[in-house]
């Protein structure tokens, strides 16, 4: 019978995940329970995916305000020190802030308007535009700001950012000056020591800063990329991609996370015989229409995949060729040209790149795409599904 279902993804339960947990089992054995309950098979290139939180959690990768505090104030000693850009997220930046503040004596805050990297708005564009301001060359002091936008709390959580922030920082035991700009060489008329907090723009602002003056930057990443006093770390993302854990800690990024999905596929193929690919993923790669969110706070969508999962659709577009190549064609003929038309592209493993019967498809990461369907499957609140099981995503029409 011929198959008449494409890509399917499924939330797979799993227990609680503790710190010392054996998560490579538990993943493969979850998966193997989900498809004798639900009375599916596993398949070649079908994909897990584990989130990262619960990765980190069985390894334990915490750290604490006192921890982020002293590796702070390793690197800065007792100089102002400028926080470049951080987003503003209770999730994601708030309890660093705490860490980050216990390890200074002043502190300038330099927030983006209106709106951080990912989209979350002090104000809205409309207050923007009727205060007259030039975002990219007006620096606002605290002052300044509150007498053109008042204390606007944003639209989801009811926080006025401005002011947490700056409580934070003094709750910390720090001086405090805030100030807004978009250019990241406006903090160096306040000082000469910066922590940039930018994401994914945090390589070129450092460039920038370090060229016009600056005398120390760090950037997030640079911040417990090794344990401090028995603190988790990342090596590779210091604190980037940590979430909030209690009021004093935060969960870092995961560590080693090739080995683990490794351990995840070389699991599953003695179980079943099958070649399944695997990655941990984290935030997926996507904005919010409504909320103008961009979900990505992690520095990457995917730490750790199997060689599979490497590169970038390499898809011709349906509708294209039954509009234009074979528009002459209709029913078992016009299936029979297409179903050719795509074998004949993947025998030749022909690079559609620049072709106009590509038009319209996905050229990003393979990771990237995965990852965020594996992040809208399985949410962020309460489904109990931190491993996703995707079967059927590179199947196309004649498959």
């Amino acid at each position: 019978m011929e198959r008449l279902v494409g890509t399917v993804s499924r939330g797979v339960r799993a227990p609680i995940i503790r710190q010392g947990d054996d998560l490579a089992k538990i993943v493969v054995d979850s998966v193997l329970a989900a498809a004798k309950s639900e009375g599916f098979e596993l398949r070649d290139k079908d994909v897990v995916a584990v989130t990262e939180a619960v990765v980190a959690r069985a390894q334990g990768n915490y750290a604490s305000i006192d921890q982020i505090a002293k590796d702070v104030k390793n690197k800065f000693g007792d100089n102002t020190v400028g926080i470049l850009f951080p987003i503003t997220s209770r999730n994601r930046f708030a309890i660093c802030l705490k860490g980050i503040a216990m390890g200074c004596k002043k502190v300038v805050l330099m927030l983006s308007y209106p709106s951080d990297e990912v989209g979350n708005h002090l104000i809205t564009p409309d207050m923007l535009d009727e205060s007259g301001v030039n975002p990219w060359s007006d620096v606002l002091t605290e002052e300044k700001y509150r007498e053109l936008f008042g204390y606007e709390k944003h639209q989801f959580t009811g926080v006025d950012y401005v002011d947490y922030y700056k409580n934070l920082i003094k709750e910390a035991g720090a001086e405090v000056e805030i100030v807004f700009a978009n250019n990241p060489k406006a903090i160096l008329d306040y000082t000469k020591y910066i922590l940039n907090c930018d994401i994914h723009t945090r390589a070129r602002t450092k460039k920038l800063l370090l060229k016009n003056g600056a005398e120390v930057v760090y950037s997030l990443d640079d911040i417990l990329t090794e344990s401090v006093d028995g603190s988790g770390y990342n090596d590779r993302y210091g604190l980037l991609g940590s979430n909030k854990a209690t009021e004093t800690t935060v969960k870092l990024f995961p560590i080693h996370c090739q080995e683990m999905v490794d351990a995840i596929q070389k699991g599953l193929i003695e179980k079943t015989g099958k070649h399944i690919e695997v990655m941990i993923y984290g935030d997926g790669a996507f904005k919010d229409p409504v909320g103008k969110i961009w979900e990505l706070a992690d520095p990457v969508v995917s730490p750790a995949y199997t060689a599979g999962l490497e590169g970038t659709p390499n898809e011709v577009k349906l509708k294209y060729l039954a509009d234009n190549d074979f528009a002459d064609l209709s029913g078992d003929a016009l299936k029979a040209a297409i179903s050719d038309y795509i074998k004949e592209k993947d025998a030749k493993a022909e690079n559609l790149t620049g072709n106009m019967v590509s038009q319209g498809t996905t050229p990003r990461r393979l990771t990237d795409l995965i990852g965020s369907l594996a992040d809208l499957t399985s949410g962020s609140g309460d489904k109990g599904t931190p491993i996703i099981l995707i079967q059927g995503y590179f199947d196309n029409y004649t498959k």
